[in-house]
């Protein structure tokens, strides 16, 4: 059954590769658990609801984009969109939480026609091949940046914007032999070398006392331990389908509706191009497979989540983990899909691992992803400076969006600068012009 619905001999993969491939995936994404209730709840959301809401809206994307588009990407409310969600529209807009999910509600039903009349994957299919590339570069250097800020290595500096912590502690200790554990088992071809670094990290971190145990409830005995483990998941009740979709429509809200729109628009696709080389799902001519259906499923999960009570959901660059570990099909996304639906009982568990475990597997799925840079042609000027602030200013903007906007804006300058304006495929001109705009009101 699982070769008939997910091919895994075509691909060249195995139900035991993909599963290893899935739960990896899932513990480099499992922190938005815990993250996103925390920031969305800053609005006055219940912040119980928003933990059931967040596993059901990464678990539904997830599985989502596995049966409908054979791929093996995870989705989940999106790092950053929650955040605009959160303290750009609520608390700086000062509109109720309602509407602005209805907003994201709203953006998500344009998104949907926009895939389905097939224009988004028009423009994924408009971006020339060294910015795809970029992209994919960029990325994996910015989400090496985010395993060593995660890790604590990197910390802010009032003067020069980042530098090395002053001290090191045990966690940092414990990261770093987990970075080493997983980089010389990468170099030894030892299969599932992420997953095992993970678990070994974690394991380490318990030794010495850097992981705490959760402690068990009532009198001590084995069903105390018990429900040490396992909780009930709260309610979705409180923010269950609250869109005000009426506050939503209000002509001073199509500016937010827009620049969720383009937000998600360019972080999904940057993630998908990103993690279509590594799964080796881009064909000979530059187009990726399956591109059509991964959008309608990113767009769907969109809506979905706003119905269930949280912000933008889109693909995950945390897949890489998994694709790095082998994953090829669908069944990798099951498998994480599972794994969050798991996570409604065990959420004890699953905030057992650190975040100091989790950030090698980050920093290793970045130095895979930044090899894509090889393959970019720095002989011409032309290609070179938009690949280049492509994949710089992600990591320096914290921001997958911007990096792609300057990429985009700069390829249209340096083809006119060329002389080679007939070029310019027409789709790429337009979004080009886009991104300018959400440059520009970035910026004021």
């Amino acid at each position: 059954m699982l070769e008939r619905i997910f091919k895994l001999k075509e691909l060249g993969t195995s139900a035991r590769q993909e599963s290893i491939a899935g739960l990896t995936t899932f513990l480099t994404m499992a922190y938005i658990i815990f993250v996103n209730p925390s920031i969305l709840s800053a609005t006055g959301m219940d912040k119980g609801a928003l933990i059931t809401t967040t596993i059901l809206a990464s678990a539904f994307g997830t599985l989502l984009v596995g049966l409908w588009a054979n791929v093996p990407f995870a989705m989940a409310p999106g790092m950053g969109l929650n955040a605009a969600f959160a303290f750009m529209l609520v608390l700086g807009k000062q509109i109720s939480w309602e509407t602005a999910l209805g907003v994201v509600f709203v953006s998500g039903i344009f998104f949907l026609v926009l895939t389905v009349c097939g224009i988004r994957k028009k423009i994924v299919e408009a971006i020339p091949q060294h910015l795809r590339l970029g992209i994919a570069a960029g990325i994996g250097l910015f989400i090496t940046f985010i395993g060593f800020q995660n890790l604590g290595l990197i910390v802010d500096h009032p003067a020069t914007l980042v530098h090395m912590v002053d001290t090191i502690t045990v966690p940092i200790c414990l990261g770093l032999i987990g970075l080493a554990a997983i980089a010389v088992m990468e170099v030894r071809k030892i299969k599932g070398a992420i997953l095992i670094g993970i678990l070994f990290t974690t394991i380490l971190g318990i030794i010495f006392k850097a992981v705490e145990l959760p402690p068990p409830e009532g009198e001590p005995g084995a069903m105390a331990f018990v429900r040490a483990f396992v909780s009930k998941p709260p309610s979705i009740a409180p923010i269950f389908c609250k869109m005000d979709l009426l506050g939503a429509l209000k002509w001073a809200m199509w500016g937010s509706i827009f620049s969720f729109m383009f937000v998600d628009l360019f972080d999904s696709v940057g993630t998908i191009v990103a993690c279509s080389y590594e799964a080796k799902l881009v064909q000979e001519d530059g187009s990726i497979r399956k591109v059509d259906r991964v959008l309608q499923a990113d767009a769907i999960a969109t809506v979905a989540g706003a119905v269930l009570g949280t912000s933008t959901t889109t693909t995950y660059i945390e897949s890489g983990a998994g694709i790095a570990e082998g994953g090829r099909s669908g069944l990798t996304s099951v498998v994480v899909a599972v794994l969050f639906l798991s996570a409604l009982l065990f959420t004890p568990v699953i905030a057992m691992v650190p975040g100091f475990a989790t950030a090698p597997a980050l920093i290793v799925v970045g130095v895979y992803m930044f090899k894509s840079v090889l393959k970019i042609d720095f002989g011409s000027f032309e290609t070179a400076v938009p690949a280049f602030l492509t994949i710089i200013l992600m990591p320096l903007t914290y921001s997958i969006s911007t990096g792609i906007c300057f990429g985009f804006v700069s390829y249209i300058l340096m083809m006119l600068a060329a002389g080679k304006a007939k070029e310019i495929n027409p789709i790429m001109a337009f979004i080009g012009i886009f991104a300018a705009i959400d440059l520009a009101l970035s910026l004021a």
